[in-house]
Order: C-alpha cells, then sequence, then structure tokens
C-alpha cells in the first residue's frame, strides 16, 4: 500500500520560483525580504513553541554556521544574515541527500531515509533511528557536518514528533518542502488561545 506521503512527493516540485530549500528557511523571514537575521530566527523558533534558551542557542548557531556562506564577499557582516537566495551554499556534509547541491528536492534521497532506518514502522522514524541514520550518514573527520546534520536532525525530531513521540514520514517530506514549520506554529498559537 502507498503512503500518503509517497502520493505527495512531486508536489515539492523543483521548478517553482524557489528552490525546495529556499522554502524550507522562508519560514524564518519574517518581514519577507529574502534575509534572515538572528532575531527572525529567534521569532520563528518562538512561534514553533520552542523555549528563550533553546531560541536564542539556535539563532546563534544557525547564524554564525550559515551566514558567511550565504553572504557574497570575502568579509563576515556583524548582523549574521542569512541570504535566502544563496542557501545552497550553507548546505553541509553528512546529511541525508535529500537536498541536491542546488537545492532541489532529491525524491530517491527521501525514499531511501525511511527505507534504510525506518525498522519500527516504514512510515515513521523513532528518536534512536534517527541517531542511527546520523551515525551512517557521517563522513569521516567531517565533524562540522556531524554537528549541523545532529542539530537539523534533533531540532526537526523535538518540533516534528507527533503525540505519540514519532517523527511521520509526513512530517519529514513537510519540513523539506517548508510546510512543516506554518504547520506547527498554528497548532502552537492555537494552544495559546485556547489556554487564554
Amino acid at each position: 500500500m502507498a503512503s500518503s506521503c509517497s502520493t505527495q512527493l512531486d508536489e515539492i516540485g523543483n521548478n517553482d520560483e524557489l528552490t525546495p530549500l529556499e522554502k524550507h528557511v522562508m519560514f524564518f523571514d519574517i518581514n519577507k525580504d529574502g534575509i534572515i537575521y538572528p532575531w527572525e530566527t529567534y521569532q520563528g523558533f518562538r512561534k514553533l513553541g520552542r523555549n528563550v534558551f533553546r531560541s536564542v542557542l539556535a539563532a546563534v548557531l544557525i547564524h554564525v554556521v550559515t551566514s558567511g556562506k550565504t553572504r557574497p564577499g570575502k568579509w563576515p557582516h556583524p548582523l549574521f544574515p542569512i541570504e535566502i537566495k544563496n542557501i545552497k551554499f550553507g548546505k553541509h556534509g553528512s546529511d541525508s541527500d535529500a537536498y541536491d547541491s542546488e537545492g532541489r528536492f532529491v525524491p530517491e534521497k527521501f525514499e531511501e531515509i525511511f527505507k534504510k532506518y525506518a525498522h519500527t514502522n516504514s512510515e515513521y522514524l523513532t528518536s534512536e533511528e534517527v541517531d542511527e541514520l546520523l551515525k551512517k550518514n557521517r563522513e569521516p573527520k567531517n565533524y562540522f557536518g556531524w554537528l549541523n546534520a545532529m542539530t537539523d536532525w534533533r531540532i526537526l525530531f523535538s518540533v516534528g514528533k507527533n503525540k505519540d513521540g514519532v517523527l511521520t514520514k509526513d512530517a519529514v517530506k513537510n519540513v523539506y518542502d517548508g510546510s512543516l514549520f506554518e504547520q506547527k506554529a498554528k497548532e502552537v498559537a492555537a494552544k495559546k488561545m485556547k489556554s487564554n
């Protein structure tokens, strides 16, 4: 039986105006100017329900690591902005390769994640299976890539896991096409409204 996710894979598309990798980070461009500043990343993580400490830490780490790769010229910018049009240059080693070097989505690599690591159920990943994915994708002596991949997947697991504590195939697909963050932000906002 085909999963609902596999029927949606082509919807991610690689020929739209923005690449899937650009769509993936657009959530954090609060003012939609094509540049993400650390305070926008902080605001984005707060919208996702992350606490102040985790939001600050994520913003600092993401911008220190990625800004220089996406900025033109040799000199770092004191505000550490990330330019969305150049986000493909922020791609790191030791990852799943579900985005290619141009920021396009690679459906085969996405499917490979679940074929190789979803041992419990082919429709989701457990925390232990994510750990296995991270270990198996490590490139030798690429410590920087290991740290980036671990950070990416741990944030994804924390934000994207369902009520059963697993990361579904649909949630992972939605992070690759950029829609998971919007969905989670709406859920967090709705919970806040209910509690008020």
